[in-house]
């Protein structure tokens, strides 16, 4: 099978996911609630000519580091279904051996999941940040901006906020393949993205935590990133792109090494 069946096969795989289509519906969801919820609290600060340091121009990017939580869910799930043994009806099997008897070559299998984990990432990014552009503009009424102009002033930080969406799919992707479990990096994922962040709090102990993926990614979308030392976004772009390289790649060797 060629590498463009693998990924359609793996595509129409992960349509049949619940929790994969859940992941990534919450996960929109939750953006574009909070992103309302935001503007409108926003807004009525203005109408009332309270002082707020807030920018307006921000509020449709302010949610993307925690709203990323669903495309992180959709990439641990789209490897680890296929370690999830199945009921004793259909056997008590696992995915994955049925996988690899229908695609042998295991490095275009894993290729055509981090392909379809991209591609969905990336459209649920788009239609996610895209929409929480226009309704934070839409719900601060006389206070908003123009789509125009919104875009002429934020630049390329809206494209960076879908360049972080994919990246972080596919580091947690990478870090599911490696434990061939969804449990742990899930938990460590979602505590760390929308509970306690540890890797900001490093930021805090050594300026090596801006090295970390996910802060250094932030910074292709965030203003006022409160860490002193930050990287500069093209940076952060160039070490978050590293990170899920390396990643991959170590991922890619021991999915082509150890046994199903």
């Amino acid at each position: 099978m060629s590498l463009p069946n693998t990924i359609a096969a793996e595509f129409r795989k992960a349509l049949t996911l619940p929790s994969a289509i859940i992941a990534a519906v919450a996960g929109t969801a939750m953006t574009l609630t909070f992103t309302a919820m935001a503007a409108s609290s926003r807004r009525a600060k203005l109408d009332a000519g309270m002082v707020d340091d807030g920018s307006t121009l921000d509020l449709g990017l302010e949610m993307s580091g925690p709203g990323v939580v669903g495309v992180i869910v959709l990439g641990i799930v789209l490897i680890s279904s296929e370690y999830t043994a199945t009921g004793k009806d259909a056997g008590g099997g696992r995915q994955i051996l049925v996988s690899l008897t229908s695609t042998p070559g295991r490095g275009r299998l894993l290729a055509a999941k981090a392909v379809v984990v991209a591609l969905v990432s990336g459209v649920a990014a788009v239609l996610t940040i895209g929409g929480a552009l226009v309704i934070s503009q839409a719900l601060l009424g006389r206070h908003g901006h123009p789509m125009g102009a919104l875009l002429e002033a934020l630049g390329w930080r809206p494209l960076g906020a879908v360049a972080y969406w994919v990246l972080m799919a596919l580091i947690a992707f990478a870090v599911a393949v490696m434990t061939r479990s969804g449990l742990v990096p899930m938990v460590a994922f979602i505590v760390n993205t929308t509970f306690v962040s540890v890797t900001f709090l490093l930021t805090r102990v050594t300026s090596l935590a801006n090295y970390l993926p996910d802060v250094a990614g932030a910074q292709m979308f965030a203003t006022g990133y409160p860490a002193e030392n930050t990287l500069e976004p093209l940076a952060g772009a160039l070490v978050m792109t590293a990170w899920t390289a390396v990643l991959l790649g170590v991922a890619a060797v021991l999915f082509a090494r150890r046994d199903a």
